[in-house]
This record gives C-alpha cells, sequence and structure tokens, in this order.
C-alpha cells in the first residue's frame, strides 16, 4: 500500500497560530513596558517663592496671597455707574484686535495640547504600492511576497497597515503633554490680561473724554463772563475812565480762553479715535455724543485681603510659564537615556492583483529598534544647561512680577487716598477762588482796583476750577488703575 502526500494542503498550524503569536507578543512587550513608564527623568514642579508682605503699607487688614488667578472677576467697570461706559466695555471682547489675536493664540495652544498629547498613542498607517521591474537576464524568482517574473520583468503589489509606537519610558512625552498644559494655561492668563487691559484703557479714555467735556462747558462759561467784562472794559475806556491798556487785557484774557477751547476740541478728538480703535471700529465711523460726566468713585472696601492680587493675569501667565520651563528640563534629560521604537504591520504582496488579498499571500511583521547616544561631546548637556538656565529666567521674571505687582497696588492705594483728600482742599480753593474773582471785578467798576488785579483774580479762578475737574478724572483714572492692580475689581466672592 502506498501513501500519497499532499502538497497543495494548507499548513496546520498557519493561520491561527501565527495571528496570535502576532497579537500576544506585542501586548507582552507592551505589558512590561507600561511598568517602566512612570520613571520621568523631569524635576517635580514647586510654584516658586516669592516675596509676600503680610500686610500693605497703605492699606491696613490685608492678608497674605494665595494663588486665586481662576476667579470671576465680573464687570467692574459697572462700579462707576455709567450706562455708555457699561455698554461699550461689554463690546470689548468680540470688537478689539489684540482681544481677538489673544482669542486665537489661545487657541492656537489648545491644539498644541491635543498635538502633543496624540504622541502618546501608537501611529496606524495604511500603504499600497504596485511596481514592474525587468533585468537583463530571464527568470522565474519567487519571494516571501509573492513576486514572480518571467521574460526579464516582473511585477510586485502590495497593501499593507502598520502601526507604530515610542512608549514613552522617561516621561518625555508626557512632559511635552505636561508643558504644552502648563502654556495652555499661560495663554490663557494672556487673554484674560489682554482683555482687562482692553477695558482698562477703554475706561481710563472715557473718562478722560468726559474730563473733556466738563472743561468744555467750564471754559464756555469763562469765556461768556470774559466777553461780558471785556464789554465792561470798553464801556469804561469809551467813557475815559479806563485806560487802554486795561481793554488791551481784556482782550488778551479772552482771546486766550478761547484759544484753550479750542484746544480741548482737539484733545477730545484724539480720545474719541483712540475709543473707536478700542472698539474695533474706524474713527470715522464713530462718534460719542457729549453728556454729563458722572464723577463716581467706587470706595475702596476695608480690609481687601490680598488674594485678590493673584487674580492678576500678568502673574498667572509668568507662574504657568515658570511650569513650561521646568517640562523642559525632562525633556532635555531624556535624551541621556534610550529611546524605544515599537513597529508592527500585516499586509499582503502578490504577483497578480486578483489574488493580492488571498490568506496565502498574506505576510506579517513585528519590530523592536533602540537607540543610545553614547557620545555627543557633551551636546545633551549643554542642553540640559539651557533649560535650566532658562527655568531660572522664567523664575526671575515671575517674582520680579510679583514685587511689581505689589508695588502698583501700593502705588494706586496712596495715590487714591491723596487724591480724595485733595478733592476737598481743591473744592475749597475754587470756591474762594470764584468769590476773589466776583469781589475784584466789583471793585474795579467801583474804580478802587486796577484791572491787573482783575486778571489775576480770573486766572486764578481758572486755574482753580480746572483743577478741580481735573483732580475728579485724576480719581476716576486711578480706581481704574487700582482695579487693574487687583486683577479686575473686588466684587467677586
Amino acid at each position: 500500500m502506498s501513501h500519497t502526500i499532499d502538497h497543495s494542503s494548507k499548513p496546520l498550524s498557519s493561520t491561527p497560530l501565527l495571528a496570535l503569536r502576532a497579537k500576544c507578543i506585542p501586548l507582552a512587550i507592551v505589558a512590561a513596558l507600561s511598568m517602566l513608564t512612570g520613571c520621568a527623568v523631569g524635576p517635580a514642579y514647586e510654584r516658586p517663592d516669592a516675596v509676600q508682605p503680610s500686610s500693605y503699607k497703605q492699606a491696613a487688614g490685608w492678608l497674605p496671597a494665595a494663588p486665586a488667578d481662576t476667579l470671576e472677576r465680573g464687570p467692574w467697570w459697572e462700579l462707576f455707574g455709567d450706562p455708555v461706559l457699561n455698554q461699550m466695555a461689554d463690546s470689548i471682547e468680540v470688537s478689539n484686535q489684540n482681544v481677538a489675536a489673544a482669542i486665537a493664540s489661545y487657541a492656537q495652544a489648545r491644539a498644541l495640547v491635543r498635538e502633543q498629547r496624540a504622541a502618546l498613542f501608537p501611529s496606524v498607517d495604511l500603504s499600497g504600492s504596485g511596481n514592474r521591474s525587468g533585468g537583463g537576464q530571464s527568470s522565474v524568482t519567487s519571494t516571501a511576497t509573492g513576486t514572480l517574473g518571467g521574460g526579464g520583468a516582473s511585477n510586485q503589489f502590495r497593501s499593507s497597515i502598520g502601526a507604530s509606537w515610542e512608549p514613552d519610558i522617561w516621561g518625555r512625552l508626557r512632559a511635552g503633554v505636561t508643558g504644552a498644559n502648563a502654556g495652555l494655561d499661560a495663554s490663557a492668563a494672556d487673554l484674560a490680561a489682554a482683555r482687562l487691559s482692553a477695558q482698562g484703557e477703554l475706561a481710563i479714555n472715557y473718562f478722560s473724554l468726559r474730563q473733556t467735556d466738563a472743561q468744555q462747558v467750564l471754559l464756555e462759561a469763562t469765556v461768556q463772563g470774559y466777553q461780558r467784562v471785556l464789554q465792561i472794559t470798553r464801556n469804561r475806556f469809551e467813557a475815559g475812565i479806563a485806560a487802554n491798556a486795561d481793554l488791551l487785557q481784556a482782550q488778551t484774557q479772552l482771546a486766550n480762553a478761547q484759544a484753550d477751547a479750542v484746544g480741548l476740541v482737539r484733545q477730545r478728538a484724539q480720545f474719541e479715535h483712540a475709543i473707536a480703535i478700542l472698539l474695533g471700529k474706524a474713527p470715522f465711523d464713530f462718534s460719542l455724543a457729549s453728556a454729563p460726566w458722572s464723577v463716581a468713585v467706587p470706595d475702596v472696601p476695608p480690609g481687601l485681603p490680598s488674594t485678590l492680587l493673584q487674580r492678576r493675569p500678568d502673574i498667572a501667565a509668568f507662574e504657568r510659564r515658570v511650569a513650561v520651563a521646568n517640562e523642559q528640563i525632562g525633556i532635555a534629560r531624556s535624551a541621556y537615556f534610550p529611546s524605544l521604537n515599537l513597529t508592527g504591520s500585516y499586509g499582503f504582496g502578490a504577483s497578480e492583483v486578483a489574488s493580492l488579498f488571498n490568506i496565502t499571500s498574506s505576510v506579517w511583521a513585528i519590530g523592536a529598534q533602540t537607540a543610545l547616544n553614547l557620545f555627543d561631546a557633551g551636546a545633551t548637556s549643554a542642553r540640559v544647561d539651557a533649560a535650566r538656565a532658562a527655568h531660572a529666567v522664567t523664575v526671575a521674571q515671575y517674582r520680579q512680577s510679583v514685587l511689581t505687582a505689589f508695588a502698583d497696588v501700593e502705588n494706586q492705594l496712596a495715590a487714591t487716598r491723596a487724591l480724595m483728600q485733595q478733592q476737598e482742599l481743591r473744592r475749597i480753593a475754587s470756591s474762594s477762588a470764584d468769590q476773589v474773582e466776583e469781589q475784584m471785578l466789583n471793585r474795579y467798576r467801583a474804580g478802587q482796583v486796577s484791572y491787573t488785579d482783575v486778571v489775576t483774580a480770573q486766572v486764578t479762578a481758572l486755574t482753580a476750577r480746572r483743577a478741580l475737574v481735573q483732580l475728579q478724572a485724576d480719581r476716576q483714572t486711578t480706581a481704574v488703575a487700582l482695579i487693574q492692580s487687583l486683577g479686575g475689581g473686588w466684587s467677586a466672592q
């Protein structure tokens, strides 16, 4: 009896067992490497120490600061009770181009976070190819990819799906993600800083414009008064009672006041144009009608906690950039250690398209590649030192920003107190100067004093009135500066 061997039959263990091995080997490697992925070579991040005074020199009852930059600040401009300002400040978010640029930068930072996070996962690609090649000799060749040829030419078709993954053994990729997240936080703080800056600048320009309106009203009344005095002086000159010098002095006073009024028109136009730009409009398309000036100034509540200072977005941005620089140290240090890359693929290869996806044409491969830099003439060490130096720079910038912030608050608190005391004194001075002006004019009519005394009284009175108006505006702009120094007001719980 003879036995027949069927050479066309499939190997008993070909497809299921190979597929099982192809799955089990990478899983075993992944399981082994997962125990190493907790090894991070970067330094653990700690918020840098900064100067934290127990209290402010200019305000009693303040407490040590704690991080609170994410607190909602609220519409602080409503503290001034001006409906026109409220309407314009609300539109800063969508109109100001600096804020729009900060919003775009924030979106860019979010995309960077997603990009860094994607590096933690395997990448998968699908590929296909087909080519025809030939040589000088007629031959028939059979390879593992299923290429066949004859007559000096051969066809080869291939289709495969592959994956590659770099395990984050030393924490380099996670440091990139952490750094990108910190950069995202810094970008969010930059956005808040741009918004707060635009809102503060808008409020200051608006109050300056309203001060100019008040100055114009004041000068209009002054010009009318000077015109009456000029007519009185002319009548006295024509009657032979007053000298020609008195008439010339009266004309000089009137002309100077009128020139000052014209200068205020130019100044008001500049403030109006600045407001238009802040609102994202062309000056031609924006105008702000004159209106009564609300001189309300919000009072600083007693015992403000210094936690408000930590809401300053510029301080938050500096602190987050320290965190970014800290992660860069770990990324640089990871170059001291070997890198590992795992690859795997499964596909088909044949000499004919019709048989390309047959199971007998399947091929697979798995692999691992590791690399370690043994000598680079100190380049890696230099990069680590550079990252540490960059970290030291950001730490110094953060600490300086805290010092500057405390100085800003101290300055604005001192200015707030001084201006509040000055306002009452300016009001008394203005009222007294008005009375002197009126008395001197009456005495001039009676021929008791010279016109020079009248001019002196008029100049003093006008200067006192304008100083009072200027001080009222200074109190408002100082309040805005204090709000900005505190990170956007004190109304939030």
